[in-house]
């Protein structure tokens, strides 16, 4: 019988990456909360035409790389290809504009793309993510994207800050056809991809990493010259408020971001460390999308950064909590190794009781695997090891050593 092997553009994470992932989501989850943000656990699944009405029926999410099936009930549904979109819909279906203010959530978790395995992009990864709702003012831009700094900042993953304002649906329709006419008249220089994007979605052949294309286009009309007044006094109040931070940011003309539901302020924070897919957090406004999808007219913004790729970015874990090896000396103090193990655990030191049988000096190198830093041999008179030095220590009862350990690892 042939070996089952995980599907392609899945993977397992395990070892040091479990623990990168898992400081990562915490390191998140701290500064989300830190910032008042509650968390939301949204779905895996949506039904199919959440996504098309949000992301964009003519985006590459949809036509390329969702993942659609029928479910049982005959309903065409689809695993989650971003979180927004799923905020949205819980943000409207579960009422939460009906308490009034605004809402600050944040979530984490899977989403499902089909698109080419490579450095950081899996066809399942995870995101870490945030939404406000019900904020109309650059203040609540600014706010977010330091929030997102505080967090790239606390894992000291080394990134650039690049920022656009893609404007009001006014100021974007009066681009989006003087766009259109750029384009055709270099339609022959751009990739296929491109030239059907002419017609259906004109921003993302700014956004191709083709190089003939981006020679194309390379002098193509820049959006903020066509922002309205109002559009274009948000995104100077925006840098105002960026640089009274002390945050660095450069403007790029050409950040229009994959998905259609962004309007005015969108940004990324990128690094050149993973090669050409170098955005790692990115989002903006969506001010529309809420009553897009059938809720009340509210403004919002968002962001999300893929947990995968902050992974190979992370260098150094904070350092681990020191590992004390319980080991009975014979099986007659088995269960007096076992209530030693927990009172450990109750103290919060983490505690590996050895589970195998065989000789002391098997278990001993099972020990040192472990990198345990003390290890308590149980008998009739406990005793201690001081792995670092090979000290040992020999005592008249268990709570006498528990004090020294105590002591010693503080």
């Amino acid at each position: 019988m042939s070996q089952l092997k995980k599907v392609r553009g899945f993977q397992d994470i395990y070892g040091e990456d479990a623990k990168k992932y898992r400081y990562v989501v915490e390191t998140a989850r701290k500064i989300f909360e830190r910032y008042n943000f509650e968390e939301i656990i949204l779905p895996f699944v949506e039904d199919v035409s959440l996504f098309i009405r949000s992301v964009g029926e003519e985006t590459d999410i949809i036509q390329k790389e969702m993942y659609v099936f029928e479910d049982r009930g005959g309903r065409k549904v689809a695993l989650r290809p971003e979180g927004t979109a799923s905020a949205v819909r819980a943000y409207i279906e579960e009422g939460l504009y009906a308490k009034g203010g605004y809402q600050k959530l944040f979530y984490e978790g899977a989403m499902f793309r089909y698109e080419r395995p490579q450095a950081g992009r899996y066809r399942q990864f995870h995101q870490i993510g945030a939404e406000i709702f019900g904020v109309d003012t650059p203040l609540a831009d600014a706010e977010l994207i330091k929030m997102v700094r505080d967090i790239l900042d606390s894992l000291k993953i080394d990134v650039r800050l690049e920022i656009n304002s893609l404007g009001d649906f006014e100021s974007r329709k009066l681009y989006v056809e003087k766009l259109k006419s750029f384009l055709k008249e270099r339609e022959n220089l751009l990739c296929d991809d491109c030239r059907k994007r002419i017609e259906r979605n004109p921003l993302r052949v700014l956004d191709c990493k083709i190089e003939e294309c981006k020679r194309a286009t390379e002098d193509a009309p820049v959006i903020l010259d066509f922002l309205s007044e109002r559009s274009m006094e948000r995104f100077e109040k925006l840098k105002e408020y960026l640089t009274g931070l002390g945050i660095d940011y450069r403007i790029n003309p050409r950040l229009v971001r994959g998905l259609d539901y962004y309007t005015d302020t969108v940004f990324e924070f990128i690094t050149d460390k993973i090669g050409a897919q170098g955005t790692v957090a990115a989002g903006g406004r969506y001010d529309t999308l809420v009553k897009q999808l059938g809720g009340p007219d509210t403004p919002a913004l968002g962001f999300a950064a893929g947990v995968e790729r902050l992974i190979l970015l992370v260098e150094n874990l904070p350092e681990e909590k020191p590992v004390v090896v319980v080991i009975p000396l014979i099986t007659d103090f088995n269960l007096e190794s076992l209530k030693t193990a927990e009172m450990l655990r109750k103290l919060g030191i983490k505690t590996e009781l050895i589970l195998k049988e065989g000789s002391l000096k098997s278990r001993m190198k099972l020990a040192n695997k472990l990198k345990g830093s003390f290890v308590i041999f149980v008998s009739e008179k406990p005793e201690l090891k001081d792995m670092m030095t090979g000290e040992q220590e020999v005592f008249d009862n268990l709570d006498d050593l528990v004090e020294v350990l105590k002591s010693r690892l503080s």
